[in-house]
């Protein structure tokens, strides 16, 4: 039996508008993070045998940080989460490789691997959406 609840059109679009806000706002912090924290996160870049990894760092800061402020803004909806995408897909197979950790590092890392995949999925969903999303800039 399926039950039917009526959802008022302004209470969906702030629901919306709040996740949007959590959902980019992770990503937007995580970018900010990149640039404060260049040194440290290019030595764990290193550490998993990337070329140039401060360079790789600095990219995929610039990838966090514009797809983000795209998904929180509601603007170019479609680039900020092919943006975000580009950075999940290769940072969870490379950076994330659990299967190739350590016993210490290997379930921080699944957990991150896993965490990622759900972001990819959540952001997916974001693509079936109609746009321009509610309440956009």
């Amino acid at each position: 039996m399926k039950i039917l609840i009526s959802r008022n059109e302004t209470i969906m679009e702030i629901i919306f508008l709040i996740g949007r806000i959590l959902l980019g706002g992770y990503f937007l912090y995580s970018g900010i993070n990149h640039f404060r924290n260049v040194e440290e996160l290019t030595g764990y870049a290193g550490s998993k045998n990337l070329p140039a990894p401060k360079w790789a760092v600095i990219f995929t800061g610039a990838l966090l940080t514009l797809g983000g402020i795209g998904v929180v803004l509601g603007v170019f909806p479609e680039l900020a989460i092919l943006l975000l995408i580009l950075f999940l897909l290769p940072t969870t197979l490379i950076m994330h490789d659990f299967w190739n950790a350590d016993e210490d590092a290997k379930q921080s890392e699944m957990t991150d691997f896993l965490k990622n995949i759900a972001l990819i999925g959540a952001l997916l969903m974001l693509l079936a959406l109609a746009t321009p999303w509610m309440l956009a800039l």
